[in-house]
């Protein structure tokens, strides 16, 4: 029931001296409906008619595309249809969502696409100050990926009581109490501070018994919360309206961004996680507080708590994402690395010593950058060590193939190695050449005969063999006896079970 019948309904309804609470309960139909037309003339209707017809026709060129998507994907709300387009379409689409929702809306009565919707209830609390609080929660959610294969996404999701300023973070497995705070120190860095209080829900991963109102935190929790100072609220077991907020932050990143988005890989997809938060979920204006969250955000910062150095005591390395351009994310501060480190997908791993951060490949664990550790926030903080680039990679290339003996075998080697990792070979190339260097050329020739036979094409692998292949020929020169016991669990080589003797050999043949 709409457009003009539903008007001159309840015009004549409002004739004969009925309310809008009789109105609605008359005609069935919703409170905001009889608000809208109860105090418009037909002259404004038909001028309403007609802008909006005027509106809707601007929608026309994406109808076909609009109806691939509900046609796939019924429920989609049209806050996502309205964020898919700003996507697709980036500044060419120009839209406003209220008239996106109602030609949708047309498009589902005519083409019969039926949708159906479930809604939970959640009681209003009263507004907190800036920076006092923010709320934390964890979901799921399970897609599909480009192989076609159904994956399940865990996903940590941080809102601002006050702005309603948002975070999420995905990783492809259950969270644990290491990267549940790991992923939580990023919300803290993404923000560039901390509020006084955050409230969580009673999970495993923070508390092991609420302990009739003395909560018990987890070991790692609790050494977290210590070194970063806040407070912590944790709801009691079925209480959703506590943490309201961050409940409906997990309900639409999953309804909005999540669903029937083809995974590709993680990085990826927290990429465009953000990309997502930068384009919509911080960028319109809220339902209930009526403003953008990025725009009270830039106020609301200034009262946040600054972020202490999180002291990593796990075994799990600190690691990053280079961004797009050149920079490395560490304490709301952005480090650049050189020129040419970036491609998509590139991990980093980083360690703080002292007031220095320095910035390894999480691959070669070759050094990038070492730089001071800036106490300013949100600057860009200029690398002082360049990469070397020098020597060209046909250069090293050459190079690398003498030091390897210069036969076949060595120029299939890396060969191998620039099909695998094309993306880093100048840095390949540079931890071969200096690996092999330290050795004699026999040692050489069994590492690289190893590695080609494993089809372990890697520099790192490479190095580890060395190691290993030295380590066995000191044993033997020793105590003329092999040692038999299993390569050390540090070396990343699995090789497959064999007998003793090819080992024998491997060493006779030196």
């Amino acid at each position: 029931m709409k457009g003009w019948p539903v008007y001159q309904d309840i015009q004549q309804l409002k004739e004969r001296g009925l309310n809008k609470s009789q109105v609605e309960r008359q005609l069935g139909i919703n409170w905001k409906t009889v608000n809208y037309y109860w105090e418009m003339t037909a002259e404004e209707f038909a001028e309403r008619q007609k802008r909006a017809k005027k509106r809707r026709k601007n929608l026309e060129p994406y109808k076909d595309t609009i109806l691939d998507w509900l046609h796939k994907y019924p429920d989609l709300s049209g806050a996502q249809v309205h964020d898919w387009l700003k996507e697709h379409y980036g500044d060419k689409y120009q839209g406003k969502e209220r008239t996106l929702r109602r030609y949708i809306s047309d498009l589902r009565q005519e083409y019969h696409i039926s949708k159906s919707e479930k809604f939970r209830q959640y009681q209003a609390v009263q507004e907190l100050p800036p920076g006092q609080q923010a709320q934390v929660d964890l979901g799921y959610t399970e897609v599909i990926s480009t192989t076609g294969k159904r994956i399940k996404l865990y996903g940590l999701g941080f809102v601002l009581s006050h702005s309603r300023y948002k975070y999420v973070e995905w990783i492809d497995k259950p969270f644990t109490a290491i990267t549940f705070t790991q992923a939580l120190y990023r919300a803290f860095e993404f923000i560039g501070g901390m509020p006084k209080e955050l409230v969580f829900d009673q999970d495993r991963v923070l508390a092991v018994s609420e302990n009739y109102g003395d909560i018990i935190h987890t070991e790692e929790f609790e050494r977290f919360r210590k070194n970063m100072r806040f407070k912590v609220y944790l709801c009691r077991g079925y209480d959703p309206e506590s943490k309201g907020k961050i409940e409906s932050v997990i309900k639409y990143v999953k309804h909005n961004y999540a669903v029937h988005r083809v995974f590709d890989s993680l990085v990826l997809w927290n990429e465009g996680c953000i990309d997502w938060l930068k384009r919509t979920g911080n960028a319109k204006v809220h339902s209930i507080i009526k403003k953008v969250p990025a725009e009270v955000f830039k106020a609301e910062r200034e009262y946040l708590q600054p972020v202490p150095t999180m002291i990593n005591d796990s075994e799990e390395s600190l690691t990053r994402n280079v961004r797009n351009d050149n920079t490395v994310l560490y304490l709301s501060n952005r480090y650049r690395v050189p020129k040419g480190t970036y491609y998509p997908g590139r991990i980093v791993k980083l360690e703080v010593k002292d007031d220095i951060l320095e910035v390894y490949d999480n691959e070669s664990s070759q050094l990038i950058i070492k730089q001071k550790i800036s106490k300013e926030k949100g600057v860009i903080v200029p690398n002082k060590v360049q990469r070397d680039y020098s020597s060209k990679i046909s250069e090293l290339r050459d190079q690398a193939i003498v030091l390897l003996n210069g036969n076949d075998q060595a120029i299939y080697f890396l060969d191998q190695i620039k099909q695998e990792k094309p993306r880093y070979i100048r840095d390949q190339l540079q931890l071969i050449i200096t690996e092999a260097a330290k050795y004699p050329d026999n040692i050489i020739e069994n590492a690289l005969t190893y590695c080609v036979d494993r089809q372990l094409w890697s520099a790192v692998e490479f190095r580890d063999v060395l190691k290993y292949l030295e380590q066995l020929t000191h044993q033997k020169t020793e105590s003329g006896v092999l040692d038999t016991k299993a390569i050390p669990s540090q070396y990343k080589i699995k090789p497959e079970v064999r007998d003793m003797k090819a080992y024998t050999a491997l060493c006779a043949n030196g």
